[in-house]
């Protein structure tokens, strides 16, 4: 990844808008800013989130709150508590979130 193009800026999430997203079970928030080609997230699942889609962007994803249930379109799976993370690259391994119990997450793309 190569950072270039943007200045420092300090981001208070409280103050951005959220947009919802729903998914297969549920609907998440998302609140977003872009930087160039870089899109930075704080994103919130329900208790009970499945998303709809198989994932094939890359992600670095961070695990603030709660838990996150990752599925891979091969079988396999694993699950973030807070303060642990994941990165996948772009088309490399298809991939879907779902959380029993409700999930905080910071997500850069």
């Amino acid at each position: 990844m190569h950072l270039s193009g943007f200045a420092l800026a300090i981001i208070d999430w409280s103050q951005i808008e959220h947009t919802e997203h729903r998914g297969e079970q549920g609907v998440a928030t998302w609140r977003t800013k872009s930087f160039g080609s870089v899109r930075v997230r704080m994103v919130d699942y329900p208790a009970g989130y499945l998303a709809d889609h198989w994932c094939t962007k890359g992600h670095i994803v961070l695990c603030l709150e709660g838990e996150l249930q990752t599925e891979l379109a091969d079988g396999r799976g694993f699950t973030l508590k807070p303060g642990m993370s994941y990165q996948v690259a772009d088309d490399a391994e298809p991939h879907r979130s779902r959380t029993t119990v409700g999930a905080r997450l910071f997500i850069v793309d």
